[in-house]
Parts: C-alpha cells; structure tokens; sequence
C-alpha cells in the first residue's frame, strides 16, 4: 500500500487516496473524441461514459496518462487499478488476457484505410506505404508486413498522418474512422481523403482491465446494460454514432459513387 501511495503521489502530486478510490491507467495517444487523457478536461468518451458510472456509483477515478506498454507493467505491479481502453485480443508480452478481467465494451471503434480518393478502388496492392498511429499494431496488414510488400510509418498524431497522406509521402492510413472524421472537419485544408471498404476494416471494442477488481467491473457492467439511453446519448454528443449505420451510409454511398470523398460523408 505505502509503495502504491508513493507511486500515485510521484505522478499526480495528491495524498494516498481512499479506498473507493481507483486509478485508471490510460493511453497517452491523442485519440478524441474516444479519448485523450491528456487533456485538462474533456478527456473524451470513454472518459464521460466512466464519469458517468462514478457519479451513478460513488466512487471516484483517477486518470493517469502514460505509455501503452507502461499501463500494463504498472497493472501488473498493482499501481494502477484498470486499463483503458484494452481488448482481450491485443497481444502485449507484459498481460496475458488470460490473466485479466474485461468489461463489457463502453464503445465499439471502427478501423478503416483511408486514402486519397484516387486510391479508392484500386486493390490492396495499391497501397505500398501505410501510416499507423503510434503504439497501435496494423494486424489487418500483417500478412503483407511480414511479406515485405508494404512499408509501415508510425504516427505521432493523426494531423501529421493527413498531412503525410495529402502530400503523398504514404498512401494509406490504418486509422480509426471518427477519430479521423474530426480532426478532417477541424482543418478542411488537410484534403479531401476516402474509406475503401474493399481495403482492410475491422470493428474494434474499447474494455475496461483489471487483474484485481472483477467486483467493480461487474458494477460497470450493470450500468452500462441498465442505462443504454444515457450511454447512447453520451456517444451522440461526440458524434459516435452506431458502427452498422455508418457502415451502411458507406456502402449505399460507394455504390453509387465509388469515389465517394470524406467531406461528402
């Protein structure tokens, strides 16, 4: 206990905290509107949906930010309580999913290849150089990876990644579809990019982690089955609308147009 106090005091500068008090160990990867823990204030989603079942709940979270191979050492350690966002299908060699509880997901996130829309169409072969956010792993793209048919550059943020794009020095990124759909509405003058449904896609859902606390990931759990209209209106208010909808938006769209641009969608 004293040597998880001192942790928690090293890193956030506050007092050993109570007992219904728990750290949540968080991606430090600018991802909004699912979220950024770096952030002073709105941290995002996956922060608001927690927020919301503190408040319903009584109990009190601290978010800390750190490295994504960090969270789970420090979990491992007991540092930290939870991981988020985490998946029992991403492989790290700190955790095993096997040694983990997961919650039921809070949101589900929708990859996608997103390109120029001179690309669209194309095939997979088109795409020689991928873009992929720093710390995430392009397993859709993994074959032809280990194949030596695709070169790979990692991402500080997803701006330099469109930019990087829009100039042509990569042709594709791995990215998350709302995660770029903002940061194109903020700044038009990046371009005009597309989603080809024919290129590797993949839905994704965002858990809660923990080795220790299953107790409060089955509280989680009841909240977020209890209280669908609330989390449904939470996501709508960051723009994550249901995965199938948009899903469905891009291939009514793409069969009539096959060069379907980002602005129009």
């Amino acid at each position: 206990m004293k040597l998880r106090c001192l942790f928690l005091l090293l890193l956030i500068n506050t007092t050993c905290v109570s007992a219904d008090t728990y750290i949540i160990g968080a991606q430090n990867i600018k991802y909004y509107p699912h979220y950024d823990f770096t952030a002073e204030n709105d941290k995002g989603l996956g922060w608001a949906i927690l927020e919301a079942f503190a408040q319903h709940s009584g109990h009190t979270f601290v978010y800390l930010s750190m490295p994504v191979r960090r969270l789970q050492m420090e979990m491992l350690k007991g540092n930290v309580d939870f991981v988020y966002p985490d998946n029992s299908r991403w492989y790290n060699q700190i955790t095993k999913a096997e040694e983990k509880v997961f919650s039921a997901p809070l949101t589900a996130t929708l990859s996608v290849t997103l390109s120029k829309p001179s690309l669209v169409g194309k095939g997979i072969d088109a795409v020689t150089h991928l873009g992929v956010p720093f710390g995430f792993t392009p397993v859709a793209w993994q074959q032809r990876i280990n194949n030596n048919a695709i070169k790979v550059t990692a991402l500080d943020d997803v701006y330099t990644g469109l930019s990087l794009l829009n100039t042509g020095r990569i042709n594709a990124m791995d990215i998350e579809y709302f995660v770029s759909k903002i940061v194109v509405d903020r700044h038009p003058s990046l371009g005009k990019f597309a989603v080809d449904l024919t290129l590797p896609n993949n839905i994704v859902n965002f858990h809660l982690s923990t080795i220790k606390h299953e107790t409060l990931l089955n509280e989680l759990n009841t909240f977020l089955a209890e209280n669908a209209p609330l989390i449904d209106d939470i996501k709508e208010q960051y723009g994550v609308h249901a995965i199938t909808e948009v899903i469905g938006s891009f291939r009514e769209r793409q069969g009539i147009n096959e060069n379907e641009i980002w602005s129009a969608l």
